[in-house]
């Protein structure tokens, strides 16, 4: 095992399918997509004084993943996920939930000081307190750690503030193009290509890389001087479900393996497509997709 601690921060909720009820939220797909590349992983979250809770503290941990996630007088998180003919997911998150109400417990503090890695998203900023516990992480990691905005804009529940204080701490942004345009839009350069769009926004917050996905239109990671360009890799798809993030938790696994950044690219690309082949977030990944 690789002892660098990764960390997944934010949401921990149940994506109910078509199909059923499957244990989801970004941060836990991400640190679980991360694990299987040997590192020390959490899923850091808040789960409901109920049954559910107790569901998803054993489904996690079934899946390998280390938790922390203190008990709050809040439900646990679900979200109601519909798919249109070619898979592709769309999502009615309730609120109120315990993700928006996480803690900053000393056992958080304590991770957060050992970090070496972080993703966190948007929408477990909704809600003031969990915003607090999150950026209360952030300000306590070493200054070597990786922390990873995985923007993941959700209905309505963001802003511009919210993503401005988010890059302010983020070193690493992960956007999709549909994302791109909204916050071009909100930060007033809607007509520039998104290229420059990706290039000023890695400057004026001072970031080391930005990946942009563009769904079957391939996807490109921007670093200081370089740009890496991938295709999307044509699959049967079975579900979009945390595709994204299974992307995010390869890619920063490689890095932090010490591979060049084109390589890391092309470990997030493949590892994303099969996850699109398969039901559900938490696949297990074959190995050859490792190297």
């Amino acid at each position: 095992m690789n002892n660098k601690i990764i960390v997944g921060l934010g949401e921990a909720l149940w994506d109910c399918l078509p199909e059923g009820r499957k244990i989801g939220g970004a941060p836990a797909n991400f640190a679980y997509h991360a694990s299987q590349f040997g590192f020390d992983s959490y899923a850091v979250s808040a789960v409901g004084n109920d049954p559910l809770g107790d569901e998803t503290i054993a489904a996690l941990e079934s899946n390998g993943l280390n938790l922390v996630m203190p008990r709050v007088d809040f439900p646990t998180g679900q979200v109601q996920v519909s798919l249109d003919a070619e898979g592709v997911a769309t999502y009615d998150i309730k609120e109120g939930s315990a993700w928006d109400n996480i803690p900053f417990t000393p056992e958080i503090e304590s991770l957060a000081k050992q970090c070496q890695a972080v993703c966190f998203g948007s929408l477990a900023q909704r809600n003031e307190v969990s915003r607090e516990t999150i950026y209360r992480f952030l300000d306590a990691t070493p200054k070597d750690c990786m922390r990873i905005f995985d923007i993941n804009l959700r209905q309505n529940f963001y802003s511009k503030e919210i993503i401005q204080e988010s890059l302010q701490r983020a070193n690493v942004m992960k956007i999709n193009d549909e994302e791109l345009v909204i916050l071009g839009r909100m930060f007033g350069y809607p007509g520039m290509d998104f290229e420059n769009k990706c290039w000023l926004i890695l400057g004026k917050y001072n970031l080391d890389m930005l990946v942009l996905t563009c769904g079957v239109n391939g996807s490109y990671v921007f670093s200081k001087g370089a740009m890496s360009y991938l295709e999307t890799p044509k699959v049967k798809v079975a579900d979009t479900v945390g595709a994204g993030d299974s992307f995010t938790g390869s890619f920063v696994a490689s890095i932090l393996s010490g591979k060049p950044i084109a390589e890391a690219h092309r470990i997030g690309v493949n590892v994303s497509a099969y996850v699109c082949t398969q039901n559900g977030a938490m696949p297990v990944i074959p190995d050859n997709l490792k190297e």
